[in-house]
């Protein structure tokens, strides 16, 4: 069922499912599912509502843990709403999965995120000041999501992405996307270099705000 190859983006992890217990929200009543991930000690959830494992397209959302967006309301990014809004769409269908991976700051770290943040107020963009960190600009691994989806018998999925990166690393994992699913929130004055950052040097289908 699960794989011992290394990680990479387009290889099956090892994970471990722990347990599940329903979790109310704002938004509807999700079941939350945990996983481990004995390789890097990391924990990684999913949230389900409805049934998912009918063989039905599932509208889904892959996340990746930002402390700083998803928890403190931070505007320098667009990972708080766009969580908000992939609940908010998952409740008003009824049916969905939300996979939030622990892969703080595209896989750096809270730490060196911080220190990213400053060479940014220092002038440097999202994509720069990893690099001057001495990181590649993306080192969140896409992989974990294959025994979670296993896990969970979803076999196709609606995405909820604006990353490209993501549509290719579930081809490379052969699961079904049957569906891409823009999820666009509004930019402020403090996310908007961010997200033209995001749509230049990173690919995102998003469009860059001349």
């Amino acid at each position: 069922m699960l794989s011992n190859n290394p990680p990479a983006e387009n290889q099956e992890q090892v994970l471990e499912f722990v347990d599940s217990c329903q979790l109310p929200t704002t938004w509807a009543n999700f079941h939350m599912h945990a996983f481990f991930e004995p390789a890097t000690g990391k924990e990684h959830i999913a949230l389900t509502l409805g049934e998912v494992a009918d063989g039905q397209p599932v509208l889904a959302r892959i996340h990746s843990e930002c402390l700083t967006g998803d928890a403190l309301f931070s505007q320098r990014c667009d990972c708080g709403p766009q969580l908000e809004m992939a609940l908010q769409k998952i409740a008003q269908e009824g049916r969905g999965v939300l996979l939030y991976l622990r892969q703080e700051g595209r896989g750096i770290g809270l730490l060196n995120k911080v220190r990213a943040y400053h060479l940014q107020d220092d002038g440097a963009d999202t994509v720069e000041a990893n690099q001057l960190l001495g990181f590649a600009a993306d080192l969140r691994n896409y992989g974990l999501c294959d025994p979670m989806l296993k896990h969970l018998g979803i076999q196709s999925l609606r995405l909820m992405t604006n990353n490209p990166r993501k549509l290719a690393a579930m081809a490379g994992l052969n699961v079904t996307v049957a569906e891409h699913v823009p999820l666009i929130i509004e930019r402020n004055q403090y996310n908007n270099r961010y997200l033209n950052t995001k749509a230049n040097k990173l690919g995102h289908l998003i469009q860059p705000d001349l």
